[in-house]
């Protein structure tokens, strides 16, 4: 995985200037010919971003004709990795064996250090929403005030430029922010369920403090999705620009897993309006609406997706793989994206609120749909089942983070048009 360059971002989308100089000479001296950008998602610290791109990057020298000069670039961004949450192929020891005992803290010392750098500055609105997950009291105020901690937690001030970056579609903050706490952690409880079959409403009382400790991820990640907008448009954007310029004939193939998809995707519409440079993006299993890109909604007319036409500034296809055995975007994601307020029922959840990397890009005129190893457009849209090899992943997120696989390191050739061996 030879050249690599790193580039590493803060929350606000302030990129690390040395790096960037490095890659820009580095690029440049090296008459890199493609370069493959990889931008990691939620559940990765930096430890876990490298290891990702590692394993993911292995098969490319093997697979690139003799010729292709390849160059990588790994970029990090302040994500949050929930310790349990187990990863194929990566530290299955983080993850515990079973489930927390009733009774039991659920906000374990891994898992605080994790919130702890995601939010700095929060420690006492961390140590109160740890005491009342250890407390699991039966007292609904208490569940209450652990919504309010969550929305404190994962504010932004009035002036932070990523503030207006957390929605694909333009319709306001999500109900698990705004909405009754209790009803949204029993949702949340239902949801982990294991049996899929609906559970007693004592049953989900009962288990409320599983819903809420499931708030708390889905709130982290929301803000995670929020801050993956603004490093894309703020940060990468505008590093790709410079890079365009610096080394005018550089082929640049950007990739992202879960909302480093997201990244990925914002950074088009952060780039300069003349820069040709991207040649491909190659989304994995990408966290965010699977109308981000509709220039109309179907429920809202009057209304389009907050990417519609970036896939225009790509020099080649804009590619989401898929599958079906993504839990965390098929039954999570949905739930925690829902507006209050909003009076879709239930039953159309997914067809309203679906992520982009469980059932593929919707509401795009031309987009195409076609199978992992087919041939890809050269232009536009196109929506890629990796089903068949995106499968593999225990509870609560399924098959989301099994993305290391070969037949998707052909699918980013292919839609780049790197000469293969």
């Amino acid at each position: 995985m030879e050249p690599y360059w790193e580039l590493t971002f803060d929350a606000d989308g302030d990129v690390d200037t040395a790096q960037r100089a490095e890659l820009l000479s580095g690029a440049e001296r090296g008459r890199v010919s493609d370069l493959l950008v990889f931008a990691h998602g939620w559940n990765n610290d930096t430890k876990g971003a490298r290891s990702l791109y590692r394993r993911f990057f292995a098969p490319c020298r093997r697979l690139a004709a003799p010729g292709v000069r390849l160059g990588y670039v790994g970029v990090l961004w302040p994500a949050i990795r929930f310790p349990d949450e187990p990863v194929p192929d990566f530290d299955p020891s983080a993850a515990p064996a079973t489930a927390t005992p009733p009774g039991e803290p659920v906000l374990d010392a891994a898992t605080r250090q994790a919130l702890d750098r995601a939010f700095p500055d929060h420690g006492a609105t961390l140590d109160r929403i740890a005491e009342l997950l250890a407390e699991r009291s039966d007292v609904p105020s208490r569940v209450y005030e652990f919504g309010r901690h969550v929305r404190e937690l994962v504010s932004l001030r009035e002036t932070s430029p990523a503030r207006h970056l957390g929605e694909d579609t333009g319709s306001g903050e999500p109900a698990m922010l705004t909405d009754d706490a209790v009803q949204v952690c029993e949702v949340f409880a239902a949801a982990r369920a294991d049996s899929g079959q609906a559970e007693l409403l004592s049953e989900l009382r009962r288990r409320v403090w599983d819903g809420a400790h499931e708030l708390l991820r889905q709130g982290s990640y929301y803000a995670m999705k929020r801050r993956a907008g603004a490093v894309g448009q703020l940060g990468l954007g505008p590093a790709l620009g410079l890079l365009a310029a610096d080394a005018p004939g550089i082929r640049v193939h950007l990739i992202g897993h879960s909302f480093g998809a997201r990244l990925v995707s914002y950074a088009l519409r952060g780039m300069p309006a003349d820069v040709r440079a991207v040649k491909s993006v190659t989304l994995l299993q990408g966290a965010f609406s699977h109308y981000a890109f509709a220039d109309r909604l179907p429920h809202d007319r009057a209304r389009g997706g907050a990417l519609r036409g970036v896939q225009r500034r790509i020099d080649g296809p804009l590619v989401s793989c898929y599958s079906r055995h993504d839990d965390a975007l098929g039954r999570l994601y949905p739930l925690a994206s829902k507006l209050a307020g909003d009076s879709t029922s239930f039953l159309n959840l997914w067809e309203r609120w679906g992520a982009v990397g469980y059932g593929g890009i919707r509401a795009v005129e031309g987009a195409r749909r076609v199978r992992l190893g087919e041939r890809l457009p050269a232009r536009g849209c196109v929506s890629v089942d990796a089903a068949s090899v995106v499968r593999r992943g225990g509870p609560p997120c399924g098959a989301h983070s099994d993305v290391c696989h070969e037949e998707l390191v052909r699918a980013v050739f292919a839609a780049g048009r790197i000469p293969m061996a």
